[in-house]
This record gives structure tokens, sequence and C-alpha cells, in this order.
């Protein structure tokens, strides 16, 4: 009777075991190796707080890492996730081209690569899954069309430019935007247009250049995101003009800084460029990692929001 208990005994064990090793293998966690551009301005920082929480909320392991702004590091942190055989890759490019050798690389380990925010220049795009984000060329056009709408005007208009980081997707795709829709107006003039980096510090550095240069000849200011513009209202104000009177001020991404900026009457109009693709970006990693179909490029949804609605919808702003 004991042996036979005991034989019994070992067998549940043993069916547990393996109960226990499918179950694990069932609910084995997907990992996400996650390359963040930086800390560059307000978006950036509610991007990847974004990612942070809806990894977590999903139940996904996320080997997170800062670039710094740096490409080198980049590159660096998704050999590492091929190293560390991670289920999907993703990450939001410094810059559109150089991408190919690393990219390869994961092709060859069999790793999805899902760029987020900004794309890449490569020959082959079956280098990576999908792209998920915003079409930058699209917020340039809106911000030339609210633009023409605002001053309706055949009077020279002499705009300068605060564009994003060198060689970035939203800097010359929202530059192409912009110049396309102006084209036809030859009286709106683009005389000054110089990288701020998309940081307040350089946009504030560059803004008084172009002061120094155009003084009161500069009628509007379009900055490739908010942070550079409020770097530049501190420019405008410290020249001794009025930001959104005397200089008529556009930029992108809709983040609570430049509502209270429009709110103060400093700056008129924002196209919104949104961050929170965490929850999206999930969605997609555990379709990739299921071996699921994607689409090639997914667009997120956005509005152009003028000063004068900034009061109204601001409570509403989730970053």
């Amino acid at each position: 009777m004991v042996r036979t208990t005991k034989i019994v005994a070992g067998a549940l064990v043993l069916l547990m075991g393996i109960s226990l090793s499918v179950f694990g293998q069932a609910k084995k966690k997907i990992v996400l190796g996650f390359s963040q551009i930086g800390a560059e301005s307000e978006w950036r920082t509610a991007n990847t707080e974004s990612i942070k929480a809806a990894a977590a909320a999903a139940g996904i392991e996320l080997k997170f890492a800062d670039a710094q702004q740096k490409q080198e590091n980049q590159i660096k942190a998704i050999r590492s996730f091929i190293a560390q055989k991670v289920d999907v890759i993703a990450f939001s490019p410094v810059v559109e081209t150089g991408w190919e050798t690393v990219l390869q690389e994961a092709k060859r380990a069999k790793i999805p690569v899902i760029l987020t925010d900004r794309a890449v220049d490569v020959k082959d795009d079956s280098l990576y899954t999908c792209f998920i984000g915003s079409d930058f060329v699209e917020e340039g056009r809106r911000a030339a069309v609210w633009l023409l709408g605002y001053l309706h005007t055949d009077k020279p208009v002499n705009i300068v430019e605060l564009q994003g980081t060198v060689g970035s997707a939203p800097a010359i795709d929202r530059k192409k935007g912009f110049e396309e829709i102006l084209k036809p107006f030859p009286n709106y003039k683009i005389i000054r247009s110089q990288t701020g980096d998309f940081t307040r510090a350089k946009g504030k550095e560059v803004m008084e250049a172009f002061l120094k240069a155009e003084g009161k000849n500069i009628n509007v200011l379009f900055a490739h995101n908010d942070d550079m513009a409020i770097g530049a209202i501190q420019a405008i104000e410290e020249y001794g003009l009025k930001p959104g009177k005397d200089i008529v001020i556009v930029s992108i991404d809709a983040v609570k800084g430049a509502f209270e900026a429009m709110i103060a009457g400093k700056l008129n109009c924002t196209v919104e460029c949104s961050p929170l693709l965490g929850p999206q970006l999930m969605e997609l990693v555990q379709a990739v990692a299921a071996g699921k179909s994607v689409p090639k490029r997914i667009v997120t949804n956005e509005g152009v929001f003028p000063a004068e609605f900034a009061a109204q919808v601001f409570p509403s702003r989730k970053y």
C-alpha cells in the first residue's frame, strides 16, 4: 500500500512538473528591446513614459536603452538586443540613414524590427516589419495651411525656420510639407533656416542669432517642435518684441507647454504630433511576436490647435 502511494505521488509530481513546464512556456513573457532617441524634449519624455507604462500593463518585459541623441549609441543598443535574443526590437531612429548593416544583422537573427515615431531610409524595406507614427510631411503642410489662413495677405511675409535634428525624418519631412504648401505663394519667403536640435536651449540660441541678423524684419517663426518655439519665445522677449504679436509663431507637437504659451498669448498655433504610442506599439509587438501579419505603415490621428482654442482644450491634454 505504501509503495503504491509512493508511485501515485511520484506520478502526480511528474505530471505537475510537465503541466507547470507547459504552462510556463505558454505564459513566457515577450521580451522587447527598445532604443529611445533620448530626452531632448517634453514630447520625447511623454513618449518614453507612454512606452514604459504600456509595456508594464501588457506584461511585456522591456529592455530600454537611451541613445542620448547619438546614432552610434542606438546601433550599439540594437546589437545588444540581438545578442540577448529578444523577441522584438523597436526603436525611434535619431536620423534616417545609416541603418542597413545593423538591420541586416537583426534580420539574419530573425528578430522583427518595428520603427516608432521616425522612419528610416533603406533600399530594402523588408529590413523592418512596420512603422508606427505620425505623417511628418502632413504636419508641415498643416502648419503652412494654418499660417496662410491666419495671415491671409498679399504683402511680403518673412519667415524664419527652426529645424529639427539634421538628417532626422521629422526635420526633413516637416520642412518639405511646409514649403510644398507655400510654394504657390511667393510673398511667403523663408529668409533664415537653421537646426535647433529639437531643444529649448538651442531654439533660444538660434533665434537670438536670427534676431541679431534680421531684427524686426521677421514676421513669422516656424518651429519644427514646441520646445524650440518656447526657447525662441524667450529670445524674442529678451530682444524687446512680443512673441505671438510682433512675430507670429507656429510650431509642432502640441505639448502642454505649447498650450500654456498659447493661453499666455505668446504662441499662435501648434500642430499635433502625439507621443502616446505605447499602447498601439505593445499591440503591434504582441501581434508580430505571434507571427501575425501587420500593416507596413500605421499613421496616428492628430489635429491642429490654434491659440483661440487653447484654454478650452488644455485641461484634457495628457502630455
